[in-house]
């Protein structure tokens, strides 16, 4: 797991495809991890829906998921990442390595245009096709065009403010749709 280099991650992946057109944010803090997203759904250059969920809550809600990229492919993750859950009996560190090993070996899974931020109640990982399982050295990360924004919102709302996670997790996320086009401001929250 690569703990060093998600800046550098996060700004060679922001002209990719996948990264277009979402923002979800990750942010842990005082033993609370929450994880916001948008609800945009843009096809080319219309909005085609405003109340999307790209999170959810997984194995007996003591994981949280989300997603930035194609829906369909990112389905197909969540439940693959479930597969994984069961199989190691929710140890969420070795689901995300053992999908991200399967996600880049795997033919057909190779072609898949998602990524994922997965979190416990101990950690939280971002999982690419490119076999990329990053936790972060703060417990704040994000993908999506909108990440970069909400990710630096966060990380000054931790470091400079007393907020709790969740509001600092909202409020980044409200920051990130007054930048991104992409990303409205209708957001799904999960909080373990």
């Amino acid at each position: 797991m690569l703990r060093a280099g998600y800046n550098h991650w996060m700004r060679t992946q922001q002209k990719s495809q996948q990264m277009h057109g979402t923002t979800v944010l990750c942010v842990r803090k005082d033993n609370k991890v929450v994880l916001a997203a948008d609800g945009q759904v843009t096809l080319g250059e219309s909005v085609i829906k405003h109340s999307a969920k790209k999170t959810r809550r997984l194995y007996n809600d003591k994981i949280i998921a989300g997603f930035a990229g194609s829906t369909a492919d990112a389905l197909s993750l969540f439940g693959r990442f479930e597969n994984k859950l069961q199989e190691y009996h929710g140890n969420l560190a070795r689901s995300a390595v053992e999908l991200a090993k399967e996600w880049r070996t795997d033919r057909s899974l190779r072609h898949l245009d998602a990524l994922l931020i997965v979190a416990d109640a101990k950690g939280t990982f971002l999982l690419s096709g490119n076999g990329d399982v990053i936790e972060p050295d703060d417990g704040i990360c994000a993908i999506g065009s909108g990440g970069p924004y909400a990710l630096a919102s966060a990380r000054a709302l931790a470091k400079h403010t007393k907020m709790r996670a969740k509001d600092i997790a909202q409020e980044a996320m409200r920051i990130a749709s007054e930048i991104c086009i992409f990303t409205n401001a209708n957001f799904s929250i999960e909080e373990l």
